[in-house]
């Protein structure tokens, strides 16, 4: 997504502080919560941050995993651009980050726009989507083996 969004940032017709603006949070600093609906997409421009999601183990028990990290030029709060609902995951500064945030309701305008640059945009995020998905889909494959060598269910499979 890097070369995309950062084209659309240095656009003059997508003004800074206007459609965007870029946000300082340091190590440990709530980005993005779950649940939220703050109308965003995020492109990381220095740092590192974490992608958490709470998982309830029963009534009295939330554990907060940290499943994949974000760096320079990476994207989040894409699922939230293309459906509008809200996050389904929290974001976490590991290192200080300097992150732009980009307005939706006017990235999407912008797009239309310039069609050009939104056929660029819309070809990279289903590239970085699809990465994405390929990823999720190996760690849910070898925790369900994991599950079921656990449980011992391995053993009648042979």
């Amino acid at each position: 997504m890097q070369t995309t969004l950062l084209k659309v940032l240095e656009h003059p017709n997508f003004i800074q502080g206007e459609h965007w603006e870029i946000k300082t949070y340091v190590a440990g600093k709530t980005v993005l919560e779950e649940g939220d609906n703050n109308a965003c997409i995020f492109l990381i421009l220095n740092g590192t941050a974490r992608v958490v999601a709470n998982i309830v183990l029963d009534k009295n028990k939330t554990i907060h995993p940290g499943f994949s990290d974000v760096k320079k030029y990476d994207i989040f709060g894409e699922l939230s651009f293309i459906d509008q609902q809200p996050h389904s995951t929290s974001v976490i500064a590991i290192t200080e980050c300097e992150i732009a945030e980009i307005d939706n309701k006017a990235l999407n305008a912008f797009l239309k726009n310039q069609p050009e640059i939104g056929l660029s945009f819309y070809t990279e995020l289903s590239k970085t989507l699809t990465q994405r998905l390929r990823k999720t889909s190996s760690k849910a494959f070898s925790l369900f083996a994991w599950g079921l060598k656990n449980q011992g269910i391995d053993q009648h499979l042979k």
